[in-house]
């Protein structure tokens, strides 16, 4: 049986134990708040995984509560009715507060609980939203509000509520604040703005963010001996997977991560192997490449749909991550070839350099696929 046989069929074989696996992930997202802000009061309407805050996991260190000290107590509140799993929130409030930052001209204020919505036990390996509503009475003045979450609580998407499409939406890592919100007018952000944050978010989930997309594009690289075809193969992983990005972040197709992210991990064994062993052409990658793209689009759609976009803004933040996301990769291919891109024409280029270089990116999304499905 040829390598590429056997290659073929364990890749298939993963494809299909991964289909059949549960959900089983216990994915971390970012916290959506709608702000509103008064005269003399600010309120948060949050939607937040409750059972994370009350274990008090560090959401800046863990992918997802299976990987965090605190697993076992995230289990066991995620079994707990909406009523047990209230008193639980307001038992730990003294602690859980002092993440909600509210700040009035360096002042910080205490928030308290307006408000608890928590939906009944679901599905066990799914995260549970629970709208949480906390609020703070301001000083006299007119002093505007900044609003952020501590480290460990992980990312925060503020968006202010009651002033059209044009209102002010953030997406901010954990202990950073949001510009000073006034109380008497909206804090609004255009669409060029918007646009133009978005190409960043988007180059940031590439470089530096996204270690498996860079190794997937450095596979890509390694296979090539010429600039043309890495081109034409970059080409067509960029359409492919803006495809999926599209139908994905529009909710016309939706697949678990908990699926997606092991597979993306298994095209990059694959690309690593395939580098090693020489089995593929040019033709035969380039077809294969858009199909992973497919692939990896989803896995941009995932990034992208934690962002909470307003619907009327959405296909300017798409285009405007698309757009960054292609930024990031060709940053990827020309830092690599400024690097070793001027050797391919030489001989001992494959076995010296392309060669170890697939071995090490094979080995790395092996490791990936283990930790995704198993860990």
């Amino acid at each position: 049986m040829s390598a590429l046989t056997i290659t073929r069929r364990v890749l298939l074989s993963m494809v299909l134990v991964f289909t059949v696996l549960p959900a089983a992930a216990h994915e971390i997202r970012p916290t959506i708040a709608d702000v509103e802000v008064g005269g003399d009061r600010v309120t948060m309407m949050l939607t937040v995984t409750l059972e994370s805050l009350i274990a008090g996991i560090d959401l800046s260190e863990v992918e997802n509560t299976n990987n965090a000290p605190e697993a076992a107590i995230y289990d066991r509140l995620r079994a707990l009715g909406p009523v047990p799993l209230e008193a639980a929130l307001r038992n730990a409030w003294p602690r859980i507060r002092q993440g909600f930052l509210i700040e009035v001209a360096g002042e910080r204020l205490p928030p308290e609980i307006v408000s608890v919505a928590i939906p009944a036990v679901g599905n066990l390996d799914l995260p549970r939203d629970s709208i949480l509503t906390v609020g703070a009475d301001l000083p006299p003045g007119d002093a505007g509000v900044r609003l952020g979450l501590a480290p460990r609580f992980g990312t925060f998407i503020p968006r202010q509520i009651g002033a059209g499409e044009d209102a002010y939406e953030g997406f901010l890592d954990g202990g950073a604040l949001t510009p000073e919100i006034s109380r008497a007018q909206v804090l609004t952000e255009g669409a060029g703005a918007l646009f133009l944050r978005y190409v960043g978010a988007g180059f940031e989930h590439i470089v530096p963010l996204g270690m498996d997309h860079i190794l997937f594009v450095l596979g890509l690289f390694f296979f090539a001996t010429q600039l043309g075809p890495l081109l034409w193969q970059v080409t067509a992983f960029t359409v492919a997977h803006t495809i999926t990005l599209a139908l994905a972040a529009t909710g016309v197709v939706t697949v678990p991560a908990s699926i997606v992210e092991p597979l993306i991990a298994a095209t990059i064994v694959f690309v690593g192997i395939e580098n090693t062993l020489g089995f593929g052409t040019v033709k035969g990658r380039t077809a294969l490449v858009f199909v992973f793209g497919l692939l990896h689009g989803l896995g941009f759609a995932s990034v992208l749909g934690d962002y909470g976009i307003a619907s009327g803004r959405f296909l300017y933040a798409l285009v405007g991550f698309n757009i960054g996301v292609e930024f990031g990769q060709l940053a990827v291919i020309l830092i690599a070839f400024s690097l070793v891109g001027w050797f391919m024409s030489r001989a001992w280029y494959r076995k010296a350099i392309a060669i170890p270089a697939s071995l090490v990116i094979a080995c790395i999304g092996a490791w990936w696929v283990v930790e995704r499905t198993i860990l």
